[in-house]
């Protein structure tokens, strides 16, 4: 066990718990299509930290990191994913008339679309590299293995993510009924929407 292994899961239960793109796309998702959407969603996020993290461990997240114009590439298509998938919810909003609820024979095809865009959201977030360059390696000892020690670390912030998004889907499904209602839906998709466009926008001008 590291020897800084708590206050790292403490770091990271205070990333996860901070409202951003991904818990925006899940509770838009949960809306339409339940807590098995929700829960497909978060699983594209955690797949999509995996990537992160698998390119982390063989040096291409540092280079990424190091190159300004590469960053900037993949952050500018995370901001346009993220207008696109804005706009997409307040079209479905519009009119007041929000997508229906997923039925048994949509299933596949609905979860899929939620872990695509799940997994997209983090691929196209090099914010989620620079966790694994710049937060994991504070927390490695010295005179402790350090490929051993990270890989624990980095394991631990997937695991975490995963109970997350677990939990997270299962709220939805307890609020089913009223995520149900029409007008509860509507509104969630146009705060959603809103809100995603503005994190986007908000990429692309930069985080000051």
């Amino acid at each position: 066990m590291p020897h800084q292994f708590l206050p790292f899961l403490a770091a990271v239960l205070v990333l996860t718990l901070i409202p951003g793109p991904d818990m925006a796309l899940v509770l838009k998702n949960g809306a339409r299509g339940g807590a098995k959407a929700a829960w497909w969603t978060g699983l594209g996020c955690c797949l999509g930290i995996s990537g992160w993290a698998a390119a982390s461990a063989f040096g291409l997240a540092a280079i990424l990191a190091a190159s300004a114009t590469a960053f900037t590439v993949v952050k500018f298509a995370g901001a346009g994913y993220l207008i696109y998938l804005g706009v997409m919810a307040l079209w479905h909003a519009r009119h007041g008339q929000p997508a229906p609820l997923v039925d048994d024979a949509a299933t596949v095809v609905d979860t899929r679309a939620a872990f695509r865009q799940g997994l997209m959201s983090n691929l196209l977030n090099p914010k989620i590299a620079l966790i694994f360059l710049t937060l994991i390696p504070q927390f490695v000892t010295p005179g402790e293995p350090a490929l051993f020690t990270t890989m624990v670390l980095a394991g631990t912030f997937l695991v975490w993510a995963v109970v997350w998004w677990g939990l997270f889907a299962l709220a939805i499904g307890f609020l089913g009924r009223l995520l149900a209602r029409g007008r509860v839906r509507v509104w969630i998709e146009r705060v959603t929407g809103v809100v995603l466009i503005a994190l986007g926008l908000r990429i692309f001008v930069g985080d000051h």
